[in-house]
């Protein structure tokens, strides 16, 4: 079983930085893509960025140039560098991995349970 659990939500200013981490665990043959996605109220969720394992990134147009996404395989953490705040980045931002857990079974997509985002004056 996967576990994923992220930290570094919470209140920020406008214009300000966040930085979020995920950190997974459980019996893992081999982590492919690794992404974040954000829920805003009465919204569906919604795409943030991703990495591959090789680490080459994407990020959605939101937040293209604001954010980073990085990850350290050896460790199976994700990190999301989140500057230039805005009030519409205000979200529920949950981590997410494509993982295989034994050489011959099929990769699942394995979600945490949310961190809290909130851009405020």
């Amino acid at each position: 079983q996967v576990q994923l659990v992220e930290s570094g939500g919470g209140l920020v200013q406008p214009g300000g930085p966040l930085r979020l981490s995920c950190a997974g665990s459980g019996t893992i043959f081999n982590i492919y893509n690794m992404g974040w996605y954000l829920q805003a109220p009465e919204k569906q969720c919604d795409f943030v960025a991703v990495i591959s394992h090789g680490g080459a990134t994407n990020y959605s147009d939101s937040v293209e140039g604001r954010f980073t996404i990085s990850r350290d395989n050896a460790e199976n953490t994700l990190s999301l560098q989140m500057n230039s705040l805005k009030p519409e980045d205000t979200a529920v931002y949950y981590c997410s991995e494509d993982a295989r857990t034994t050489v011959y079974g099929s990769m699942s997509q394995y979600w945490g349970q949310g961190t809290q985002v909130t851009v405020s004056s």
